[in-house]
């Protein structure tokens, strides 16, 4: 049985850079930097989430074809890839710490149905949510 989300997937092009990103401006924690073989597996993770991991794959890395490669390279660059959504406590207090060390955002943090949100890009263009969820979900309110 599925117990849950272990390790998801985010398509770098410089995986030392990305590993930065995340350690330097999100916070995050190295779990795994480990030369194996042609392969680097580097994995990353919320300090306070230790059961989840973010692996930071090449997009040229061994598993890939040419022509898939290309077309990871090609949707990441045009950052159409959601990676994912982060939940924090505090949107606005992170957009403001995020900004300040560098994180471009797309979306400034908004009210939504859901809570506060605010939209951003690591460094290949992947783009996330950084969500602050509301005690009480309100679907009357308009979407915007």
């Amino acid at each position: 049985m599925i117990k849950g989300l272990g390790i998801t997937t985010v398509w770098t092009s410089d995986q030392q850079r990305t590993k930065a990103f995340f350690t330097e401006k999100l916070g995050f924690e190295v779990r795994n930097d480990l030369a194996l073989g042609d392969m680097r597996w580097i994995t990353v993770g919320a300090k306070d989430q230790p059961d989840v991991e973010l692996a930071l794959m090449s997009l040229d890395g061994p598993g890939l074809d040419a022509e898939s490669s290309g077309a990871l390279k090609k949707l990441v660059a045009k950052g159409v890839i959601g990676a994912g959504a982060f939940r924090t406590d505090d949107c606005r207090g992170d957009y403001e710490t995020f900004r300040a060390r560098g994180v471009e955002f797309l979306q400034e943090p908004q009210e939504r149905p859901y809570g506060i949100e605010a939209i951003f890009r690591d460094d290949n263009g992947n783009w996330y949510s950084l969500t602050e969820r509301s005690d009480e979900l309100d679907f009357s309110r308009p979407f915007a």
